[in-house]
C-alpha cells in the first residue's frame, strides 16, 4: 500500500448560488478570475507549492467545465503516476445513489480514496477562496502541538465576528470552545474552513456521525472532536484571503488585482499561480487604443479604451468602446462605440455596436436584490445583447436577447431579463 504523509481533500461541489447568473451553468470554483484564472487554481496551486502531490477534488454542482479544466492536473503538476490529483463525483452505489449532502458526509463518502494511501494527515479545503497559503507551515504547527485537528483561523474585526464560526483559544492557541455565528463573539478568530486532521480522527469522527442528516464539519465534526477530549488547535493565518462569494466581493478582488501595488500578487517568482492555459496568440493593441491599470489576457485584441478593468482571454473590444471599473470574461466579444461601466459580463457573451451598460441612478433589483446591488451590471455566459441598447445599474440580463426585449431600447435599474430556459 502506498503511503503519504498528507493528502488533501478539495470540497469543490458548491453552486455559489449568491453569485447569481455567474453560477447558473457552472459551479463557483470553475468561475473565471484575474483575467487567466479559475477559482479553484489558486487552492491547487496551493497544494503544489506547499509539496502536496495527492489531491481530491470533490465535485457535484455542474461539473462539466470544472472537470475539463482540472483534466489529469498537467498544469499544477499534479498528473502523477502515484497520487496526484483525481475527481470524486457522487456515484452510484450498490444499495442507492446518495448525493453529496453536507461538507463532510462528501468526505465521508470518499473514505476508500483515502484508504488507498493510507495518510498520516488530511488537509481539508474549500474550493472557493482566493488565497496564498503554505500548508506545510500549518501541518508543522499540527505536529509541534501534538494535535488532532488543527483549524486555520483568521483575526477578523471584532464587528464582524458574529458572521464566522468563531474559534475561543488559551495562550497556547489550543481551542477551548468555539461557536457559530456568536451574536456576542469571545474571540475574533474566524475559522476559514481549512483543517488538517489526523487520520484516525477522522475516520473515527466521521463513522460516529455519518447518520447526521447534511454531515458537516463546524456543525458535527468539530463539535464531535471537541467533546470527545481530542486536542484541536488554532492555527493563525495573517495573510490575503478572500471568499469571493459574492458578487461584489468577487468584482472587489478582482478590482484589487491592478491596485499599483497589489494586496494579492500574481507575480510573484516564489509562489506561482498554475493554470490550464489555451495556446493563444499573444495580445493585440491597436493603434488609438488605450489600456490603463488594466489586466489583458492573452488572444484579447483591444481596439477601444481600457481604464481599471480585468479582460480575460480571448475578448475582443471594438473601435471607439470604453470599458472602465469592469471584468470582462474569456471569448466575449463587445463591439464599437460601447460604454461600459462597473460591469461583469461572463464568458462568451457578445454585445452589438452603440450599447452601454451600467446607465443612470441606482434602484434595488426586482428580483433579487441580496445578490445584485453596488451598481454591478451582471451579463450572463453566452448572452446577447442587440445594439443600440441601454441597460441600468443593479441590473442583470441573461440569455439570448433581441431589440423587442428592452421597451425603447432600455433596460432600467435594477431589472432582471433572463430568458426562459436559462436558470437564475
Amino acid at each position: 500500500m502506498v503511503k503519504k504523509e498528507m493528502i488533501a481533500m478539495l470540497l469543490a461541489g458548491g453552486q455559489g448560488s449568491r453569485l447569481g447568473v455567474l453560477t447558473s451553468k457552472v459551479a463557483k470554483p470553475a468561475v473565471s478570475f484575474g483575467s487567466k484564472y479559475r477559482i479553484i487554481d489558486f487552492p491547487l496551486s496551493n497544494c503544489i507549492n506547499s509539496g502536496i502531490d495527492t489531491v481530491g477534488v470533490l465535485t457535484q454542482y455542474q461539473p462539466l467545465r470544472l472537470n475539463t479544466h482540472i483534466g489529469i492536473g498537467i498544469p499544477w503538476d499534479l498528473d502523477r503516476n502515484i497520487g496526484g490529483v483525481t475527481v470524486l463525483p457522487p456515484y452510484e452505489k450498490s444499495a442507492n445513489s446518495e448525493w453529496y449532502t453536507g461538507t463532510a458526509n462528501a468526505i465521508y463518502q470518499n473514505i476508500a480514496y483515502m484508504e488507498t494511501y493510507n495518510p498520516e494527515y488530511v488537509l481539508i479545503l474549500s474550493g472557493d477562496h482566493i488565497y496564498k497559503m503554505d500548508y506545510e507551515v500549518m501541518l508543522d504547527f499540527h505536529k509541534r502541538n501534538k494535535a488532532e485537528v488543527t483549524i486555520a483561523v483568521m483575526p477578523v474585526p471584532m464587528e464582524e465576528a458574529k458572521r464566522f464560526g468563531i474559534m475561543i483559544t488559551d495562550e497556547n492557541r489550543r481551542i477551548t470552545d468555539f461557536e457559530e455565528k456568536p451574536e456576542n463573539p469571545r474571540s475574533n478568530l474566524a475559522s476559514m474552513g481549512i483543517y488538517i486532521f489526523n487520520w484516525d480522527c477522522l475516520k473515527r469522527a466521521l463513522l460516529a456521525n455519518s447518520k447526521q442528516p447534511g454531515l458537516d464539519f463546524g456543525k458535527h465534526i468539530i463539535p464531535y472532536c471537541h467533546n470527545s477530549g481530542e486536542p484541536l488547535y488554532a492555527y493563525e493565518f495573517n495573510g490575503y484571503w478572500k471568499d469571493v462569494g459574492t458578487l461584489n466581493s468577487y468584482w472587489e478582488a478582482n478590482m484589487e488585482l491592478i491596485d499599483i501595488v497589489p494586496e494579492f500578487n500574481l507575480y510573484e517568482e516564489y509562489w506561482k499561480i498554475y493554470t490550464k492555459s489555451e495556446i493563444l496568440p499573444p495580445q493585440y493593441f491597436a493603434s488609438g487604443s488605450v489600456i490603463e491599470r488594466s489586466i489583458v489576457g492573452e488572444g484579447s485584441e483591444i481596439y477601444g479604451e481600457v481604464y481599471n478593468s480585468v479582460i480575460g482571454c480571448g475578448v475582443y473590444i471594438g473601435r471607439g468602446t470604453v470599458v472602465r471599473d469592469s471584468i470582462i470574461m474569456n471569448s466575449t466579444q463587445i463591439h464599437s462605440n460601447c460604454v461600459i461601466n462597473k460591469a461583469i459580463v461572463a464568458e462568451n457573451a457578445v454585445i452589438g455596436d452603440d450599447v452601454e451598460l451600467g446607465v443612470g441612478d441606482e434602484a434595488p433589483n426586482d428580483k433579487a436584490p441580496q445578490i445584485y446591488n453596488h451598481g454591478i451590471v451582471t451579463i450572463g455566459e453566452n448572452s446577447i445583447i442587440p445594439k443600440n441598447i441601454s441597460i441600468g445599474k443593479n441590473s442583470v440580463v441573461f440569455g439570448v436577447t433581441f431589440a423587442d426585449d428592452y421597451e425603447n431600447g432600455y433596460l432600467a435599474s435594477g431589472r432582471t431579463l433572463i430568458k426562459a430556459g436559462e436558470v437564475q
